[in-house]
Formats: C-alpha cells, structure tokens, sequence
C-alpha cells in the first residue's frame, strides 16, 4: 500500500510540475504531509478540467476533439468523483482525490461542486450576470480553494470562505487573461449586463476592433476581483505558517498578473499573460513578510466582515447543501 500511494503521489506531482509553474512553486513551500495532499487534489482537479478541455496539463492539443460526447464525459467524471469520495476510486487521479477525502474529511459536495462547474461548460451556459459569472467561479475555482484549506486543517466556516474567496480571485484573473482564447471556443464568461454597458458584441469579443471595449469590460472583472483577493488575505492569518507562507505567494504571483493585463493594455490578448521564474521568486521572497505580519499582527485583529461579497450555498449554513453540520458555522 506504502508503494501504490508512492506511485500516487508521484504521478501527481508530476502533474502539477507539468500543468502549473506558479501552483508548484507554492506547494513546495507547504509542509511535505500537506503537500502531498496539495498534489494529489491538484492531480484529480487537472485531469477532470483536460477531459472537458480536450487539453493536457492545461495545454491545447490542436484537433483533438475526445469520445464520449461533453454530457457523457461530465456524467462519468461526476460518477467516478462519487465513487472516489465513497472510498472506490477508478484510476489514479481518482484514487488520489479518494485518499484526500478520507484523511482530510472533506465533505463530496465540494468535489461534486467542481464537477458542477465543468457541466455548465459542457451544457454552453450563459452569464447573464455578475453572480452567474461568481456562481461559475466558485464551481471551478472556489469549491477548489476551500478543499485546499481544509487539507491545510481548517474547518471553521468563515475562513473557508474567504479561501473561497481566493479561488474566485483566481478564476476571476483566469477570465480575464483567457478571454480572446474562451472566446476562440465560443465560451464567454463576462457577464453579459456588462458587455451590453460597454456595447460590446457578445459574439466579437475576440475581436481586434473591440480590444478597447473588452479592455474596459476587463478592467471592471479584475477590480471585481481585487475585492475578493482583499477578503482572502484576511484568512491567510488563520494558517499554519508555511501554508500561510505558500497561499500569500500564490495570491501575490495570481494579482500580479492581472495588473500586467491592465499594465498591456489593448494588447494584454495578443500573447498569454504569465510571470518569469524571477517575478514568481520575487513575489515568494515578499510573501515572507506577508505571512510573518499575518501570523503576528493578522492573529491578534478581527476580521472586518466580507460585506457585500457573494456566497455559495454550500457555505451559506442553510439548505440541503449545506455543510453546517461538518464545519463550525460561528462567524
């Protein structure tokens, strides 16, 4: 048994090496038991996005279009998540989620809620709104964020939510970089009342003459997410050190990258947006102090309240999704 989780833990690793420079660049900063459970959730959450991607590691393969139909690969990803968080996984990204969930006791419903995001993919959804947009990013991001800090030992349902606030930073920050390639793929996750503000064509926003317009829509998304970042800082002095370490370097290198949007401008699309290995080093040497004030100064404040911000059922403490039972509910 020692052997086959070896061989787990190594295939994802390997993944998340692969898929994510900056996400690796943060794990390893994590204590190695937490770690590895950061790479075996990172593994599972890979696989699931590249099957309805037609992707690998993140990375388009060109003509590559997958059998079964999209529905049908939803309806086995949702079935196999079932049966790995019922302890009977099928393959090694679902074993790896199956051992995450049964050391870390971490609710099905977040996984599920995961595979709820990739269905609303698959089924073509339109964003109507800024909350259809927040409900799509807590799906395939938020419920992400609060699976990694309940691997990092939190159960306590306000600083959940502010993890889930980073993950909904973070896909935020994804829309905007992706958006001339989403709209590629006949995906559009800027809410539609916006694009109408700003009198941009749903159909064009990959367009080089609606750069502007879509700069301006942008603009708006990351400030949109600033909010959420400022909210998620809040719960990184509810953490281990070096976890708080590793999250403050991953919410540092994430901002970053959406001030280089603003920072391009109109021609933030004409080539992906990243951080070089020395800006991810910088970011990760500056989190050191975010973290140590965290731990000293953040430990000894009250967290302001999150306002206005938007809540997933799931930790909204009422309704059959909730999770009130499995985490302390006290604000």
């Amino acid at each position: 048994m020692a052997k086959q989780l070896d061989e787990v833990i190594a295939h994802s690793r390997t993944m998340i090496e692969r898929g994510s420079k900056s996400f690796t660049r943060a794990a390893s900063l994590m204590p190695a038991d937490i770690r590895d459970s950061v790479y075996m959730l990172y593994a599972w959450c890979r696989y699931c996005d590249d099957c309805i991607d037609d992707q690998h590691l993140g990375f388009a393969q060109p003509d590559v279009h997958s059998e079964p139909a999209l529905d049908e690969r939803v309806r086995m990803l949702r079935q196999k998540t079932l049966r790995a968080c019922q302890g009977v996984p099928d393959g090694v990204e679902f074993e790896a989620l199956a051992r995450v969930v049964e050391k870390h006791a971490i609710p099905e419903c977040f996984p599920l809620d995961l595979i709820e995001g990739f269905a609303m993919d698959a089924a073509d959804h339109q964003y109507s709104t800024e909350e259809d947009t927040l409900t799509y990013c807590y799906h395939v991001a938020g419920a992400v964020g609060v699976m990694m800090a309940m691997v990092m030992g939190v159960r306590d349902r306000p600083i959940l939510l502010r993890a889930c606030d980073l993950g909904i930073a973070f896909q935020l920050t994804n829309i905007s970089r992706d958006v001339t390639t989403d709209a590629q793929m006949g995906r559009v996750y800027l809410p539609q009342q916006w694009l109408e503000e700003y009198h941009l064509p749903l159909r064009s926003i990959g367009d080089p003459a609606h750069r502007e317009a879509a700069l301006q829509v942008v603009r708006r998304l990351l400030g949109l997410a600033d909010r959420y970042y400022d909210s998620a800082g809040y719960g990184i002095a509810r953490l281990p050190y070096r976890c708080a370490w590793s999250i403050a370097s991953a919410l540092r290198i994430y901002r970053a990258i959406g001030t280089t949007i603003l920072t391009r401008g109109p021609s933030a699309w004409d080539s992906r947006v990243t951080t070089s290995k020395n800006q991810k080093l910088a970011h990760v040497a500056l989190a050191i102090g975010d973290a140590a004030w965290a731990g000293s100064v953040g430990r000894i404040r009250d967290m302001p309240p999150r306002g206005p911000l938007w809540t997933p059922p799931a930790l909204r403490g009422n309704g059959p999704s909730s999770t009130a039972s499995k985490v302390t509910a006290a604000a």
